[in-house]
């Protein structure tokens, strides 16, 4: 079935009380200058098993983003022309208002992700548009897909997790939250010019490829994870995380396609992690600090011979832990831009000799499911396909609804996922696209 979506009506959502002037100019961290994509998309499936009016629910989300919004006024602002800080405006965040030819279980009975991108109020690489735009889609069984693209400059995971969970909280709650937002990290990460941001662009195009790719959703369920993590522990060697499991599976299978295609066997690999650093930090940062507090951990596998799993993800666990309380006081210190300065330089030069790699980001962990704007809890959390004509090999995990299984949101140029795809050992883990019903 071929999927039609109605835009409905599209208006600028305000603030619900204007920004002082004393806030006006927020200043973007340093860590932000390194983010290479305009948006953080997510999609959220939510069920309507009350009844409850979609005209109610549309307005009701409008007036809590209006005061969502207030506290999170840089999300209603506009970038300035030195990309190092945020006028903040009060511009306000585009709402669309949609209809879908489709219900909810229809939908994810086999979810098409092609078609995910039409819940999407905007495209990745969209500009000019709002910091925020969000788009709530009518399903035929009266749930909704809501839609939400932020600004990648001011959010990363874990920010829009938390941006999320405080709009759901005032409309569910309908008060104002106990929580707000720290807006501490441009002082622990202090811009010093734009020349990162030039560098950190020279370093992903580097990374991205011109060729056909395809984007595939891999499915661990909770029996394959604990197998998994099982055959990952190395003898004598404590168990390793999901996320360190499934991402030292998903390299060495992806190192095979690579090397089956390139004829070249045992070729370097370069694999790359994004680290939220609010752990990490000593003292641990507020789970509330809005902005790109993370870090690349890398690791990489020479072309020496074949490594097993557990060596593997003996790496993975190692570039991880790596970026400690000492590692993030380094980044926030004096010479901190020295520190990422040389780090974008050998990952740039790794690219620039065509080494295979790639590229992890969890968004596991980060609460999505919990998000309750008052009519239940997501059946379904989205990522969308990224397939194009340049891409980078990445890798986005997530959490499932149950809680014990995983989502592997995998691009990978084309012939590189056709022979993943008919990997036994690969596919005897993971399922391909299965419902998330």
């Amino acid at each position: 079935m071929i999927m039609n979506i109605e835009i409905i009506s599209n208006e600028m959502i305000k603030p619900s009380s204007p920004t002082p002037n004393h806030l006006r100019n927020y200043k973007l961290n340093l860590l932000d200058q390194l983010i290479p994509a305009a948006y953080a998309p997510i999609v959220i499936f939510f069920p309507n098993h009350d009844g409850i009016a979609i005209s109610f629910q549309v307005d009701l989300l409008k007036k809590t983003l209006s005061e969502t919004l207030t506290h999170f006024f840089p999300l209603a602002g506009t970038i300035k022309a030195d990309e190092l800080s945020i006028d903040c405006d009060d511009q306000g965040a585009c709402f669309t208002k949609a209809k879908a030819n489709c219900s909810l279980n229809d939908f994810l009975k086999r979810p098409d992700l092609k078609q995910i991108a039409q819940f999407l109020p905007c495209g990745l690489t969209s500009t000019g548009l709002s910091m925020t735009n969000v788009q709530a889609t009518e399903l035929e069984c009266g749930g909704i897909a809501l839609g939400v693209c932020i600004s990648h400059r001011v959010v990363d995971g874990a920010a829009l997790s938390f941006f999320l969970k405080f709009w759901a909280n005032a409309t569910a709650a309908n008060e104002k939250p106990s929580f707000a937002p720290d807006f501490t990290a441009s002082c622990l990460f202090p811009v010093d010019g734009s020349w990162l941001r030039d560098a950190s662009m020279v370093m992903w195009g580097s990374l991205f490829k011109k060729g056909k790719c395809v984007t595939r959703r891999f499915v661990f369920g909770s029996a394959s994870l604990a197998l998994l993590k099982d055959r990952a522990t190395g003898v004598g060697g404590s168990s390793p995380t999901r996320v360190e499991a499934v991402s030292g599976f998903i390299w060495k299978h992806a190192m095979a396609a690579y090397a089956e295609r390139c004829g070249a066997k045992n070729e370097p690999s370069l694999l790359t992690h994004l680290v939220n650093l609010r752990k990490r930090a000593v003292p641990n940062f507020s789970q509330e600090s809005l902005g790109n507090l993370m870090w690349i951990a890398s690791a990489m596998c020479g072309g020496g011979g074949d490594l097993g799993l557990p060596a593997l993800v003996d790496k993975v666990r190692r570039s991880i832990s790596v970026v400690d309380g000492e590692c993030v006081k380094k980044l926030g210190g004096e010479k901190g831009s020295k520190i990422i300065l040389e780090c974008i330089k050998e990952i740039e030069q790794v690219g620039s000799e065509n080494v295979h790699h790639l590229g992890f980001s969890s968004w596991c962990k980060l609460g999505f499911y919990d998000i309750d704007f008052g009519w239940g809890k997501p059946v379904w959390v989205s990522n969308i396909d990224t397939s194009g004509p340049c891409f980078m090999n990445l890798v986005v995990l997530i959490d499932m609804r149950s809680g014990d299984g995983m989502e592997a949101w995998v691009t990978l140029e084309e012939q590189d996922m056709a022979a993943l795809e008919h990997d036994q050992e690969f596919t005897s883990f993971a399922s391909l696209n299965s419902s998330p019903l």
